[in-house]
């Protein structure tokens, strides 16, 4: 529904998402896999922090850490996979203009704060490989509370900077966009009004938070490798090494699925391409997240051994 505006721009009460695809015939494909995706994004995520929560082993600042990046993967996952689902099963894919801009808002908030947290882990897998013997002094539960608040408060900042500029613009020249949710960029795309500011903004913030983030965790790994290279014991190294996998699995996925998205001239852009990266961000990183740091990490597995043994026995 679009009220008329000048020419041949209107004022936009919903917006049409086209999705992924328009071949009828991949409807049911894509329903039962992003549904079978989703499931174990949310019973991988919530049965991260609830382990987390459970067992006394994992009450630390590393699983602190892990167990906000859960609740954020799950939000994130949430604020886009359902509605997607319903506009793949629906013929009906309007979403209204107010719904579409607090899914940007959402989807944009959780994921900067994604990437300020994977910063904060390497900071704290830095303090803990390199003051072993401090680690618990200086990784305060005050110090905690104040990286973990700083992360959502990054992403809030910033996504109310690009909210702000979305809501100024005045009319568009279509209601359809050319995605599966409300991404800033093919929103922008459809924008009467001169949109460069917006555009110029999405490159420096999204630039500016990976350069931020990617000099912290270089930095933390460099003195990582530096502390782990002058360990003479080989057990000690291989130690180091496995808790350090992990993470750096996840911000290798992570952040180059960003900067290959939003850290590269629009121009070269193409939708396809978009939604396909767009996918993988949305939909299948916040499922890999507690696979990869189950599947790689001895103590998570200890810790759900001894939940899983404990009600067995009781």
């Amino acid at each position: 529904m679009v009220e008329p505006g000048e020419g041949n721009c209107t004022i936009v009460m919903e917006f049409i998402l086209l999705g992924l695809s328009d071949v009828p015939e991949l409807r049911v494909f894509f329903s039962l896999l992003f549904l079978m995706i989703y499931g174990v994004t949310v019973l991988g995520n919530l049965g991260m922090i609830a382990l987390i929560q459970v067992s006394p082993r994992l009450h630390t600042p590393m699983y602190f850490f892990l167990s906000h990046l859960s609740f954020v993967d799950f939000c994130y996952s949430t604020k886009i996979v359902p509605k997607m689902l319903v506009n793949i099963i629906n013929e009906d894919k309007a979403i209204s203009f107010l719904g579409c801009m607090v899914q940007f808002y959402l989807f944009c908030a959780y994921g900067i704060t994604e990437v300020f947290l994977l910063a904060v882990m390497a900071y704290d897998r830095f303090v803990a490989i390199c003051s072993p013997l401090l680690y618990m002094v200086t990784m305060s539960q005050k110090l905690r509370m104040v990286l973990v608040s700083s992360c959502y408060l990054g992403g809030t900042v910033c996504s109310l900077i690009h909210l702000c500029l979305a809501l100024e613009i005045p009319s568009y020249r279509s209601n359809v966009i050319n995605h599966f949710f409300c991404d800033l960029p093919p929103l922008l795309s459809l924008a009467c009004s001169d949109v460069t500011v917006n555009e110029l903004l999405v490159y420096i913030v999204a630039s500016f938070n990976e350069i931020l983030t990617i000099v912290i965790i270089l930095t933390s790994y460099l003195f990582i490798l530096i502390t782990i290279l002058r360990m003479h014991s080989a057990e000690g190294r291989h130690k180091a090494f496995s808790t350090c996998a992990s993470h750096l699995t996840a911000i290798v996925v992570l952040q180059g699925t960003i900067l290959f998205s939003y850290c590269r001239p629009s121009a070269g852009n193409s939708a396809d391409t978009d939604k396909v990266a767009a996918v993988f961000y949305t939909v299948v990183i916040p499922m890999l997240n507690p696979l990869i740091y189950s599947l790689r990490n001895k103590d998570v597995k200890e810790a759900l051994k001894g939940v899983v043994n404990s009600k067995i026995f009781s």
